[in-house]
């Protein structure tokens, strides 16, 4: 049966105020859950922008850390050698000057730029050769003067007393620019002069601050501020360390506002003082909001600035499809709007929040994503897939802290010429032998060797002929020693070995070996020419509670005994002999 005329008006009129009042209240529900929900997208932004500023300041800080602080730990070695004090101290002598330049030439292919540059504070003169060997017949280039603005550099690293400093610099009189790498010599607290190596500017920016990153840019300030790595090279301020400080190209001249400039102050000092690893805040550059990330090299003085444009890491144009669905499903489903939208977005997006916190939180790998197949669950994915991002990125970071701690706990305790331990890493293996021995009763034994007359070697046939007869010894004697023995390099051409539950009858018969071992067979060296080489031994047995000082002295004492008595042979102190050494010798050729 069709409805009469009016029962159809009356359902129009019911449909429409139905309609309307629905449509009334859903605006009124509509234009407050739309607020919330740009709050929540903004927000997410937000969180997770600084989030990736923070993790991005850290990888930029530690791949700016990497690529320097080789060059600056060769350099710091370089500024302690013995034979650098010796030329510094007295420059007039030529032996002392041959030597130094010799160990110059030494490092000089160890850096990465295979160029140095010394100066030396009593005469002022500036010695360089680069990696072509250009200068190896004319290393001193020129005289530093007080006068000349251009030497600058020079007289306010001098005046900082101590420490290794960087300096982005144009050198006139060598044409090239660099950062300079400035250690100071010193002696006590006389300072000697300075001494050091160059990274290429440009190539230090390709490797550490032109990496292709979507929205982010990163640089590389002073303490002032003035910047030293830049994409821009014309933003970069060279000659910075000579110049006044209203004079240098700074990070802060690029910032609109003046409470950004004092705020970016701030964040310098807070994570140069350690207060924090990272500061982020968000900042007017060109008339654009930006997030501004600040973190501190403490080892290089040098802050790294990153500079990240939210909008580009994070699309927010994503967003714009979930409003156009919530508005298509209220006018569809009017009747069922505040269930369907409780269910559909509102309980997602709080999903999508949850995730953030635990984003925030640093639980990375634990993020629950919606699977569903429009704008949320998309959005949830791309979180999901952001925070798994950050997650990797995090142990890449942690990863390579671990690889950094243990490149320097190998540079701190491993001899880098010989592979074995260096004096700081025996004095600590040393000490971890003595406990066990206190423990077990065990006695040990101490051997120091000599390689005999191996300074005329080096001085007829270069450091080179020598560096490679003492690997080849060091080889040699830790083929000998049992896997719990300990041998390491105790300066030059000594060596010190720690052989555990030793007599005095074990101690000759491992003295013995040795000097057998390096006398029977020449040195076979790259060039395919030989050398006869001999080591004199001097051993003493270690009580468990004796220090390595006195245990050294009584070694030390045998080996002099075992050099007077002509070298190629061993000595063994006998602590119950009143002068002080045994005379169980073995002479062999």
């Amino acid at each position: 049966m069709r409805p009469v005329a009016g029962e159809r008006s009356l359902a129009r009129g019911l449909k429409a105020r139905v309609l309307g009042w629905t449509m009334a209240i859903l605006i009124a529900i509509a234009v407050p859950a739309a607020a919330v929900f740009i709050w929540i997208v903004d927000s997410t932004v937000v969180k997770l922008g600084t989030l990736f500023a923070e993790k991005q300041i850290l990888f930029d800080r530690y791949r700016g850390l990497e690529s320097l602080m080789r060059e600056v730990s060769l350099a710091e070695t370089v500024a302690r050698s013995p034979a650098i004090l010796e030329w510094a101290q007295d420059e007039n002598d030529p032996d002392k000057t041959r030597r130094g330049l010799a160990e110059l030439e030494h490092y000089r292919l160890s850096f990465k730029d295979q160029s140095y540059f010394a100066v030396l504070d009593g005469s002022g003169s500036y010695y360089f050769n680069d990696k072509a060997n250009s200068y190896e017949n004319d290393r001193k280039r020129y005289v530093l003067s007080r006068t000349n603005p251009r030497d600058g550099w020079y007289y306010k690293t001098a005046a900082l007393g101590s420490g290794c400093h960087l300096n982005v610099d144009h050198d006139d009189n060598l044409a090239v620019t660099k950062v300079w790498i400035n250690c100071i010599i010193r002696s006590g607290e006389r300072v000697l002069g300075v001494i050091g190596t160059g990274v290429d500017l440009s190539q230090f920016i390709r490797e550490v601050v032109d990496i292709p990153q979507t929205g982010v840019q990163s640089m590389f300030v002073d303490r002032n501020g003035a910047v030293q790595a830049h994409r821009d090279p014309r933003l970069v301020d060279f000659h910075s360390l000579t110049k006044d400080i209203k004079a240098k190209q700074t990070i802060f001249r690029l910032l609109d506002r003046e409470s950004d400039r004092s705020a970016l102050a701030t964040m310098m000092a807070q994570v140069a003082q350690g207060d924090a690893l990272v500061q982020s805040r968000f900042m007017h550059i060109d008339g654009h909001e930006v997030l501004v990330g600040v973190g501190y090299l403490d080892r290089l003085g040098w802050f790294n600035i990153t500079v990240m444009d939210i909008d580009k890491i994070i699309d927010r144009s994503l967003f714009v499809p979930i409003a156009c669905l919530l508005a298509a499903m209220l006018l569809a489903a009017a009747a069922l709007m505040t269930l369907l939208f409780k269910r559909s977005v509102l309980d997602r997006l709080a999903g999508v929040e949850k995730a953030t916190q635990r984003v925030q939180a640093g639980e990375f790998d634990a993020i629950e994503t919606d699977p569903g197949n429009d704008e949320i669950g998309r959005l949830s994915r791309a979180l999901g897939e952001m925070a798994r991002t950050v997650g990797d990125n995090t142990n890449r970071l942690e990863e390579l802290v671990r690889e950094r701690t243990e490149k320097l706990e190998r540079l701190a305790h491993i001899d880098p010429l010989t592979g074995i331990y260096n004096r700081r890493g025996f004095e600590r293996a040393f000490d971890n032998e003595q406990n066990r021995a206190r423990r077990s009763g065990r006695q040990a034994g101490l051997l120091l060797i000599d390689i005999d007359n191996l300074k005329p070697v080096n001085d007829a046939r270069g450091h080179q002929v020598g560096d490679e007869a003492i690997v080849e010894i060091a080889r040699r004697m830790t083929g000998l020693l049992r896997n719990y023995d300990i041998c390491a390099r105790w300066g030059g051409d000594e060596f010190i070995l720690l052989v555990s539950d030793a007599s005095l009858a074990s101690l000759a018969s491992v003295a013995a070996k040795i000097v057998h071992i390096v006398q029977e067979t020449p040195v076979l060296l790259s060039d395919g020419s030989t050398i006869a080489l001999t080591v004199s031994v001097g051993a003493c047995p270690v009580k468990s509670d004796e220090t390595l000082a006195n245990a050294a002295s009584h070694a030390d004492a045998a080996l002099y005994a075992a050099k007077h008595r002509g070298r190629d042979t061993f000595t063994v102190y006998d602590p119950a002999l009143h002068d002080g050494a045994s005379h169980a010798t073995l002479k062999l050729g």
